[in-house]
């Protein structure tokens, strides 16, 4: 008898865990969520930027030191249909590289400690519009991927500085363009939907203002220098 009760209690224990695992019928948070043609919200999370250079010759690369940066910024959400979104994602991000040259780059002219070393700082507005492609929802959880085009303005940018490297000025554009690929899940909680998200940026477009010199050890080397870079983001909505 007593091997039957346990029988019985262990059963009814599988059935429940099973239920509760593996069941689609889970109590679902926000389940009218993603009905609403607009939703709004906010991000907040890191970001790494780095530079991609082409060179005119093969001497020694610059070397980039990359650090981690914050951002924060709002979200606007256009429902198209269960499984695409368009998004709007504005946002501050703020970030500095540092960029160190090889002394073989001033093989010709006299040099010191400090010429080896310029300090980038960026503050980007950037404004991206994203496709959002989701999965059908899991419960309370939607895998998806995202991607698209965006513009940046970069508040620190000193392109209009007469002064160059020769001075210890390394200048940057103020306008940058991007295109950007990413994943993320959409977590739907008792209150409201956790997204974190990792994203690329790729510019598109050459970042750096040359010298004035044509043979500035800084500049004359270099064909392009794009920026990219890595968001982890948190959104809440």
């Amino acid at each position: 008898m007593k091997k039957i009760s346990v029988l019985f209690i262990l059963l009814i224990v599988t059935q429940t865990a099973s239920a509760q695992l593996f069941s689609k019928e889970k109590i679902k948070n926000q389940e009218n969520f993603d009905k609403d043609f607009l939703t709004w919200g906010y991000f907040i999370g890191f970001n790494s930027y780095d530079f991609k250079f082409e060179y005119e010759q093969d001497l020694k690369d610059i070397e980039v030191q990359t650090n981690l940066g914050f951002g924060v910024g709002l979200i606007g959400d256009m429902r198209i249909n269960d499984y695409f979104n368009l998004r709007f994602e504005p946002g501050l991000y703020i970030t500095q590289r540092n960029l160190l040259y090889n002394q073989s780059s001033f093989d010709t002219i006299a040099f010191t400690e400090a010429d080896l070393n310029r300090e980038v700082k960026s503050t980007y507005i950037h404004l991206p519009l994203l496709l959002k492609v989701s999965t059908k929802r899991i419960n309370n959880f939607k895998p998806f991927i995202v991607g698209g085009l965006s513009t940046a303005i970069n508040l620190s940018s000193n392109e209009e500085n007469p002064d160059d490297n020769s001075v210890g000025q390394f200048r940057t554009k103020r306008a940058m363009y991007f295109y950007e690929l990413g994943f993320g899940v959409d977590f739907y909680l008792y209150w409201f939907k956790f997204t974190p998200t990792i994203r690329g940026v790729f510019a598109l477009n050459d970042e750096l203002v040359r010298d004035v010199d044509p043979n500035s050890p800084w500049t004359s080397n270099i064909s392009t220098m794009k920026t990219r870079g890595v968001f982890l983001n948190f959104t809440f909505q």
